[in-house]
């Protein structure tokens, strides 16, 4: 469990927007890691994964359940998000190297909703459009015997189950083929403060090009 320290921190958060400003502060790292919640408390750093898991478990705490749903791309890498419902409606909190991958307000009625509203900045640095599919909310709580909000390991079960689990089309065959590039205003209003490692492998669940 998490300490009374840590407990005291994540209750200050208050609200998913309090949770996302905590994030939005935090520098953004390209390590290949999988941090818990505990590690990034003390490190105050995070990349997608880390960010999403860290928001689950603040959610947590502030009477949410802890879910993360995972939106997987072509040609690009995946993307995790913390989500929440408040009066029938999805919100989003995460943490991105992209400005608009981030979060969301809760208003969208379905998680395919949801998961849409990132499409039109989800892109690749060629300006492909990469978004395809998205899944299931995950529980973090089936993972608890795994102490994954205090772990001072990675906690790789995390990822690799949003990698094992179904994913959902977004578009059909048709719709992918006559997809546009992004323009080039575009591109670069999302990568303002953009990180980049061109030496680091890259973990398929990690949202960093």
């Amino acid at each position: 469990m998490l300490n009374s320290s840590e407990l005291r921190k994540l209750r200050s958060l208050k609200t998913p927007v309090g949770i996302q400003r905590f994030l939005d502060a935090m520098p953004y790292h390209l390590a290949p890691t999988a941090w818990s919640p505990r590690v990034v408390l003390r490190e105050r750093t995070a990349h997608c994964l880390e960010g999403a898991i860290f928001a689950a478990a603040a959610l947590r705490v502030l009477g949410f359940p802890p879910l993360l749903l995972d939106l997987e791309a072509d040609n690009d890498t995946d993307h995790v998000l913390a989500v929440f419902k408040v009066r029938g409606h999805w919100g989003a909190l995460a943490k991105s190297n992209f400005t608009g991958c981030r979060y969301r307000e809760p208003v969208y009625r379905t998680l395919r909703e949801l998961a849409l509203s990132y499409f039109h900045i989800y892109f690749n640095l060629r300006g492909e459009r990469t978004l395809r599919r998205y899944s299931r909310p995950v529980n973090l709580t089936r993972f608890d015997q795994d102490q994954w909000m205090t772990s001072e390991k990675n906690i790789w079960v995390v990822p690799n189950h949003l990698c094992d689990i179904p994913h959902m089309p977004l578009l059909n065959p048709a719709q992918v083929k006559n997809l546009t590039r992004v323009d080039g205003r575009t591109v670069q209003g999302e990568i303002v403060g953009h990180q980049r490692n061109n030496t680091t492998p890259r973990p398929r669940i990690f949202r960093q090009s």
